[in-house]
Order: structure tokens, then sequence, then C-alpha cells
């Protein structure tokens, strides 16, 4: 077997795997925390956006989460079959369709906060209450600075 003459940093020094690794046990605790609602991280992430801004349409849902366009489509149907999101034309053009926060959907966001919010502190909990933000601030900064690096870019 031919060894490559490209030397790399050991795979536990790369940062894109611990980013990568801290995507996997953020889903994973987000979905411990948030199991009796049923709901994924992409799905919370629509349904508080759109609560948000009620009327966006899905092209600027999906730039809002950072999420791709071609699959936003399956978000929104899953949380419309649960009646938690609706669609409705667009006065102006036909071919969009509004996205807006059912009654179901306000109830669940109130009811599913608490638990994101939880998810959110074991996310943070090994570091101090003092690296914590700076953490948080260092995550954003590396996010932001290459944004347009990303498949689906967010516009928020």
């Amino acid at each position: 077997m031919r060894k490559s003459k490209a030397t790399a940093a050991a795979l536990e020094d790369q940062p894109g795997y611990y980013i990568r690794r801290l995507q996997q046990i953020a889903v994973g605790i987000f979905l411990e925390e948030t199991e009796a609602h049923g709901i994924t991280p992409v799905q919370y992430a629509a349904l508080y956006a759109a609560q948000r801004d009620p009327g966006l349409d899905q092209r600027t849902l999906a730039a809002t989460i950072g999420f791709d366009t071609s699959t936003i489509g399956g978000v929104i149907d899953r949380l419309e079959r649960r009646g938690l999101i609706e669609r409705h034309a667009s006065p102006t053009d036909r071919r969009v369709r509004l996205l807006h926060v059912s009654a179901e959907g306000e109830a669940l966001l109130d009811t599913v906060i608490p638990a994101m919010l939880k998810a959110q502190k074991r996310i943070l909990a090994p570091l101090s209450s003092a690296e914590r933000p700076q953490f948080v601030a260092m995550l954003k900064k590396v996010v932001d600075a290459n944004n347009g690096l990303s498949r689906a870019p967010s516009e928020a």
C-alpha cells in the first residue's frame, strides 16, 4: 500500500473533526431534551423563524436559518402535516407560498422552548460560566467569517 507524501495534523488536532462531533452531540442533546415534542433542530428553527417573521416565503426561511433551499420544502411539508405551520398563496405572486405558524405551532413552541434552552445549557455545561459567552462569540465569528462558503449561506 502506497503511503501519501502529504502530511496532515492528526485527526484529533483538526478543528473540522471537533466541529462535526459537536454538531452530532448538539443534535443528540436537543433530541433527548425535546423527545416528548417530536421536533428536530431544523424543524424547530423553521418554526421559530416563521413565528418571528410571519408571512415569509420558503426561500427566505431557508436563507434565514442557513438551510438548503432544495430540502426546506420537505421540512415545511412535515410541519404542515402536523398542523404546525400553514402555507398561504402570496397576494402578489401565486407561485409563492407564505408561511404562518398555526395556533398548534405556537403552542408547541411555547412548550418546547424550555426544553431547547435546557439542551443549550447541557451543550455548554463543560465550560465555565466565564468561558460560555467567549465560546459562543468565537463560534459566531468563525461562522460569520465563513458564511459565504456554506452550501446554504445564512442571511440572518
